[in-house]
């Protein structure tokens, strides 16, 4: 049995590296039967997860000989971390290192959503010549309503205000004098405020009790008329539905998802959110970029054989 099992695609140099350390064993399509997952972990010391895996308490008490728990990823909502600490487990994550790559992705959506790229592109390549179909806005002068303001908001507000927008920011956990806010130019409104002056909101919260189905109908008949709604934080803060009843009443402009509700979605091909030509839907890609996950497959197995040593 392995000392480290990878429950999920995990694949580089640094896990090279630590396979030559220790006994890895990567098990990406594991994670779908939670009766094989238990059997492979019963004996392993360490398991690195990515966001697909449910490390529950039944899994973790479970797991006799489990050390450490390593999150390729900033979120831990898939790992029962207070079973961890009853247990003495170390659980370790990576909250720094893609936080870029995410940014960089919103800032991408915002565009666009801005100039339609897909139809554009697409009705080209197929040989057609549609300049005034595609007449887009700019972001300059639009108002980007950022709900969380933690790492990666502030990297979204300091690109976004590089366009020329206007940034406001709701964030339960930060202080109205906070120097980051005076620093940006950027005012801390309540919830429903900030939905009702954003031309567009791009969600960046932690799932948790408090934020899970914080987009609901009575958060987007809040929002502006023909606004932009982004989500790269998790799906579950979402109820797709009402985002769904939104768009179609035309109270949302234009949606842009990388994550949902259930991953990977149950939606029938082209049908509900994939059906409208204003939605852009992506596969949970924020954090996937070459130098993202370089930075995270090194931390994390760095963290993890940390832990292992001193045992």
């Amino acid at each position: 049995m392995p000392e480290i099992l990878l429950t999920e695609l995990i694949e580089g140099p640094a896990v090279d590296r630590l396979g030559d350390r220790f006994q890895v064993v990567c098990l990406p399509d594991i994670w779908r039967d939670p009766v094989e997952l238990r059997t492979a972990m019963q004996d392993a010391r360490a398991v690195i997860v990515r966001n697909q895996t449910q490390v529950t308490k039944e899994l973790i008490e479970f797991s006799k000989r489990l050390e450490v728990i390593g999150r390729a990823g900033a979120g831990l909502d898939n790992i029962d971390t207070v079973a961890a600490e009853q247990l003495g487990i170390a659980v370790c994550n990576t909250p720094a290192e893609n936080s870029l790559a995410v940014a960089e992705l919103v800032m991408g959506l915002m565009l666009t959503m801005a100039r339609e790229l897909p139809a554009a592109i697409s009705t080209t390549r197929a040989g057609g010549w549609e300049r005034m179909r595609f007449n887009g806005v700019e972001l300059h002068g639009k108002t980007l309503g950022l709900v969380g303001f933690g790492r990666i908001g502030q990297l979204v507000a300091r690109r976004a205000a590089a366009f020329g927008m206007k940034i406001v920011a709701h964030d339960e956990y930060l202080p109205k004098d906070a120097g980051v806010l005076q620093e940006l130019d950027v005012p801390l409104l309540g919830f429903h405020e900030l939905l009702g002056v954003a031309n567009v909101v791009s969600c960046h919260v932690p799932l948790t009790a408090q934020t899970q189905g914080m987009f609901d109908a009575p958060a987007f008949a809040k929002m502006q008329q023909g606004s932009w709604f982004i989500n790269a934080a998790r799906g579950e803060v979402v109820r797709e539905e009402a985002l769904l009843a939104s768009l179609v009443s035309e109270q949302i402009g234009a949606a842009a998802l990388d994550v949902r509700e259930t991953e990977p979605p149950v939606d029938v091909p082209n049908a509900g959110l994939a059906s409208l030509e204003n939605v852009y839907l992506t596969p949970h890609i924020g954090a996937f970029t070459i130098e993202a996950q370089t930075r995270v497959l090194e931390k994390v197995c760095r963290d993890v054989a940390d832990v292992l040593d001193r045992k």
